[in-house]
């Protein structure tokens, strides 16, 4: 039996296009889980952690401990998403779950205090640093939306094959 390659993607139409989403947030995830290895990265998240109601649990696990578990999951998702390029099951779990990472990263926007000031003034909506650094995940939550989208049809036809008799 011969493999197809990027089998979530493959289709009529734009759907090849998509191998490119896929591959960049596989690039994305492993960078993100190699910077969760640095002391500065366990630092800068602690922030975010404590205040949300999300993952606050994982303060339990100390600083480091929280910054390696993220790690090794956007590790994990990262590996997910390579499978999915042979394995269109393997690709709708890996791109949920990057939905789920970033609504919860796009989550901290409204969290943590003092990363967005609203006002009335000429400027309604003000961030500081973490806010732009944040502002971004919206655009890879959409990313990851739009790859489990493509390969939820896939990934019903595998499964169907699959458990057929």
């Amino acid at each position: 039996m011969k493999e197809v390659f990027n089998i979530a993607e493959s289709g009529s139409g734009s759907y090849r296009f998509l191998a490119i989403l896929r591959w960049v947030m596989v690039l994305i995830f492993v960078s993100f889980g190699m910077q969760k290895f640095t002391p500065q990265s366990a630092q800068g998240i602690a922030q975010f952690i404590t205040n949300s109601p999300f993952i606050s649990w994982l303060s339990v696990l100390g600083l480091r401990g929280e910054a390696y578990f993220l790690g090794v999951a956007e590790f994990v998702i990262a590996a997910l998403l390579v499978g999915g390029a042979f394995n269109p099951l393997l690709s709708a779990l890996g791109s949920l779950l990057g939905v789920v990472t970033f609504a919860i990263t796009w989550s901290f926007f409204f969290t943590t205090p003092g990363v967005v000031k609203w006002s009335l003034s000429t400027d309604p909506m003000a961030w500081n640093l973490a806010g732009e650094f944040l502002f971004k995940d919206i655009v890879l939550l959409c990313v990851c939306v739009v790859l489990f989208l493509a390969s939820l049809p896939r990934a019903g036809i595998w499964l169907r094959t699959r458990s057929s008799p």
